[in-house]
C-alpha cells in the first residue's frame, strides 16, 4: 500500500490560514509542521520585520530560496510559506519540484480582519493596509491562480477547510509521486 511522505506545501496571500490548516493538517497525516517565516526567523536570530528592515524585500526573499531549496525535509512535512514566497520568478515551479501544492484563498474583508491583530507582516506596517492589501493582492493574484488547486477559506469551519485541503492531497500526491520518482 502507498503511503504518502510527500511534501504539502500551502501557498497564497497573507491571512489566508496557511500556518492554522497547516498545523492541522499535519497532524492528520503525522506529517512535521513547517512554517518558512518561523524557520527563516530562528534560522537568523532576528524576527521577518527586521530581516526587511536590514536587507529589504530582496533580502528576505533570498533566504526564503535558501529555505525551499535546502532550508527543511524533503518528505514528511507541511509547510507554511510566506505570502510572497512564490511571487519572485521561478520560485512556484521550485515548491512544485518538492511537493504537492496547494493555494489558500480568502476575501480582501476575512484577509483584513485576520491582520489586522498581527503587527508581524511587515508588508503590512503602513497607513492605510486596506489599500497596501488590495494593491498587493492585485499584483499577486495571476501568481497564486498558476499555483493549480485553490481552497477557500473563510466562512468554513477549520475542520472542513483542512479534510478539504487533505481530499486534495491525497489525489495529488500519488500522481506527484510517480511524476518524480
Amino acid at each position: 500500500m502507498h503511503v504518502p511522505q510527500t511534501n504539502l506545501y500551502l501557498v497564497g496571500f497573507t491571512g489566508t490560514g496557511k500556518s492554522t490548516v497547516g498545523r492541522h493538517a499535519a497532524r492528520e497525516l503525522g506529517f512535521e509542521f513547517v512554517d518558512s517565516d518561523h524557520v527563516i526567523e530562528t534560522t537568523h536570530g532576528k524576527p521577518v520585520a527586521q530581516i526587511f528592515a536590514e536587507d529589504g524585500e530582496a533580502g528576505f526573499r533570498a533566504l526564503e530560496r535558501k529555505f525551499i531549496e535546502a532550508g527543511h525535509p524533503v518528505a514528511g512535512c507541511v509547510v507554511a510559506c510566506g505570502g510572497g514566497l512564490i511571487v519572485p520568478d521561478g520560485m512556484l515551479e521550485l515548491v512544485r519540484a518538492r511537493g504537492v501544492t496547494i493555494c489558500l484563498h480568502a476575501s480582501l474583508a476575512t484577509i483584513l480582519q485576520r491582520t489586522s491583530r498581527t503587527a508581524h507582516r511587515p508588508l503590512l506596517q503602513v497607513e492605510n493596509r486596506e489599500e497596501r492589501l488590495r494593491t498587493l493582492y492585485a499584483a499577486r493574484e495571476a501568481i497564486y491562480r498558476r499555483t493549480g488547486t485553490m481552497v477557500l477559506t473563510d466562512g468554513r469551519p477549520m475542520r472542513e477547510v483542512v479534510a478539504h485541503v487533505l481530499r486534495v492531497y491525497r489525489a495529488e500526491e500519488r500522481e506527484w509521486s510517480l511524476k518524480h520518482a
